[in-house]
């Protein structure tokens, strides 16, 4: 009795390691999926803040600096 038993508890344990391998590697991949769309705002935001800067500044001011003594 002992035996079958235990045969059950090792496939339940296996079952368990099962879904969990699953679970792990679905949070891997919306992990992988958010850092990606975080990149994707990170340079969208970038780029906008360069329209603003260059529509914001006249032409040739702010561009050089003139540094010589």
């Amino acid at each position: 009795m002992s035996s079958s038993v235990a045969i059950a508890s090792a496939a339940v344990a296996a079952n368990q390691a099962q879904v969990q391998m699953a679970l792990a590697a679905k949070f891997a991949k919306m992990n992988a999926n958010n850092a990606q769309s975080v990149v994707q705002l990170i340079e969208s935001a970038n780029a906008n803040l360069q329209n603003v800067v260059k529509s914001a500044t006249a032409p040739g001011v702010g561009t050089t600096l003139d540094i010589s003594v």
